[in-house]
């Protein structure tokens, strides 16, 4: 409040409106509903996916527990009608990926995914969860076998754990894509693609080729895909998203 003397020595009190900056709209998160000609909410998936244990503050990361509640809220708030989720992440713990991966796959709510700069490790099967997915020609995609950091034991029960983890993720990948199996798991254990790791590093246009990504474009695709899924659940298709094949129709699938 800001009290103003009057001319007669009266006191009035008059409101101050402070300057409302749109960018504190976007909070530590980093998400956004925006209203163009649909509601729809923004979500990036940034740096490294925190996992159980606290990243050191210089790294840029995002918290499952911070993502998970605001896609319930997403999903269960009738006004928004769509979500966008921006990637450009390293990659990074597991299991965290995949709860957020699975979450985005079971929302009736229509998604689209649009990777920048990167999408790597546990981020594939997070650009492959929304029910269209975009891709820039200049990112990049990392695909390599699951890793383990700190203390394991050399025994064949911890080999056995990396197995079924890695089919967890094999899984839900070529599930919510158009790459097979085999074409997977060929880019995963390749060993001539990177210096020091096992896998393979593809760009966007490889990625649409291989059927991991649905297709190229940038903000604007994916956005105009976007409002398209909402208008056919709300014009025809009663409340059901077409399949994502029907997305991607055109484009060739892997082993082609």
């Amino acid at each position: 409040m800001q009290l103003l003397k009057q001319d007669a020595g009266d006191e009035q009190e008059n409101e101050e409106i402070p300057y409302s900056d749109p960018s504190k709209d976007i909070p530590a998160a980093g998400s956004v509903t925006t209203g163009g000609k649909h509601l729809i909410h923004c979500l990036t998936i940034i740096g490294q996916v925190e996992g159980h244990y606290i990243l050191p503050p210089q790294n840029k990361s995002t918290k499952y527990e911070h993502v998970i509640p605001q896609l319930v809220a997403i999903e269960e708030n009738p006004d928004i009608k769509g979500l966008l989720v921006i990637l450009n992440t390293v990659g990074g713990d597991v299991e965290a990926g995949l709860a957020i991966a699975e979450l985005i796959a079971g929302m009736k709510t229509p998604t689209v995914s649009l990777v920048l700069g990167g999408g790597h490790s546990i981020g594939v099967p997070l650009a492959v969860s929304a029910s269209r997915s975009f891709i820039v020609p200049s990112a990049t995609m990392t695909i390599h076998p699951v890793r383990m950091n700190g203390l394991v034991l050399g025994v064949p029960q911890s080999f056995s754990y990396f197995d079924k983890m890695q089919d967890r993720i094999v899984n839900f990948v070529t599930e919510n894509s158009r790459i097979t199996e085999k074409r997977f798991r060929e880019l995963m254990m390749e060993t001539g693609e990177l210096a020091m790791d096992v896998g393979t590093s593809i760009d966007g246009e490889t990625a649409v080729r291989e059927g991991l990504i649905d297709r190229l474009g940038g903000l604007a695709d994916a956005i105009d895909c976007l409002y398209q899924l909402i208008e056919e659940q709300e014009g025809g298709s009663g409340g059901a998203v077409l399949p994502k094949d029907a997305g991607g129709a055109g484009l060739p699938h892997a082993g082609a």
